[in-house]
């Protein structure tokens, strides 16, 4: 069976509508009060034929948002459309009590130039964060891979100061690299999953890394330092070692700190710990960069099982993302 879509994709999507000849407009939530269902950013694509792709509300307002669409995808002009969500409709959705919310409608090609489109998907496929401002008052709009820093740790769009200015965030999907397929791996992986991350396992011992282990589950059994040359390592990668062997370990560990990626993760106790840091220092590399390693990886609970472990290795791979590790 078809895997489903693991990331929103409505760039991709409107671009490859459009050229397809449908027309397309893209449709996306710019601010929210009370609890609206979905939050800022949140993107619903429409084609010229009807067909939609994604979600604004959850069901809410998406039969009138559609409608707007089409209008927009006539006359070629952006539209800003501000919906009240009943108590009774956020029920039906899942929701205590409704909301309000503001969504832009960009017909691309005239409000949304194709070129700046064709930019932001290229940029995106090519894992580079980017920024798509609009000014929601003259439809002025800009592509930017530099600024807006706590936006982009927090994958935070929304509106300005100015009131006017809106700052959609376009991050690469975040994405955990686990070397060594190991129990706790089979427990972190699920959960890294649910809580957006693209799972890639390393390990070169092919009975650990088997499918039926890993059913469905993207599984490189390259020794971890080809591995991750070949997967390339960034700002919104995670790597977690998690084998125990210091010549799995540590060739990961050595690429990863000579890269941009947000997290760096190793299991084992205090003493193993103190070894690897000798080792490193041996290898040369500054205490700074030994610093950037979490070892004994994961937040102190008091996990005991591999699922315990886990939770505590995802708590503290989202507290370093967003800025809030101690």
């Amino acid at each position: 069976m078809p895997q489903p879509p693991r990331f929103e994709n409505a760039p991709e999507t409107a671009l490859d509508w459009h050229r397809a000849g449908s027309g397309a407009a893209l449709a996306t939530v710019v601010q929210t009060w009370g609890s609206a269902p979905r939050r800022a950013g949140s993107q619903l694509v429409v084609a010229g034929d009807g067909r939609i792709e994604g979600s604004v509300s959850g069901g809410c307002v998406e039969g009138a948002v559609v409608a707007e669409a089409l209008e927009a995808l006539q006359d070629g002009q952006h539209r800003l459309l501000e919906y009240g969500v009943s108590d009774a409709d956020a029920f039906a959705v899942g929701l205590a009590c409704g909301g309000t919310i503001k969504v832009l409608v960009e017909p691309v090609g005239t409000a949304l130039p194709l070129d700046m489109l064709e930019d932001l998907v290229a940029a995106r496929a090519a894992r580079r964060p980017v920024a798509y401002e609009v000014n929601l008052a003259t439809g002025a709009r800009r592509l930017r891979l530099e600024g807006h820093a706590d936006r982009m740790r927090m994958d935070r769009s929304g509106i300005e100061d100015d009131g006017e200015t809106f700052v959609a965030v376009h991050n690469p999907p975040l994405r955990l690299v686990c070397v060594g397929a190991v129990h706790i791996t089979q427990a972190l992986v699920p959960m890294a999953r649910i809580a957006g991350y693209d799972p890639v396992i390393i390990d070169p011992r092919t009975a650990f890394a088997a499918p039926e282990r890993f059913p469905g589950e993207t599984l490189m059994d390259d020794w971890p330092d080809e591995a991750v040359e070949k997967l390339g390592l960034d700002s919104r990668t995670a790597l977690v070692l998690l084998t125990h062997d210091p010549k799995l370990d540590d060739p990961a560990l050595t690429a990863a700190l000579g890269a941009e990626v947000f997290y760096i993760g190793a299991l084992g106790s205090k003493k193993t710990h103190a070894a690897r840091v000798a080792r490193l220092q041996q290898a040369g590399f500054t205490e700074d960069q030994i610093a950037r390693i979490h070892g004994p990886v994961g937040l102190d609970i008091g996990a005991a099982s591999p699922a315990e472990i886990a939770v505590s290795i995802l708590a503290e791979m989202t507290a370093v993302l967003r800025g809030k590790s101690q």
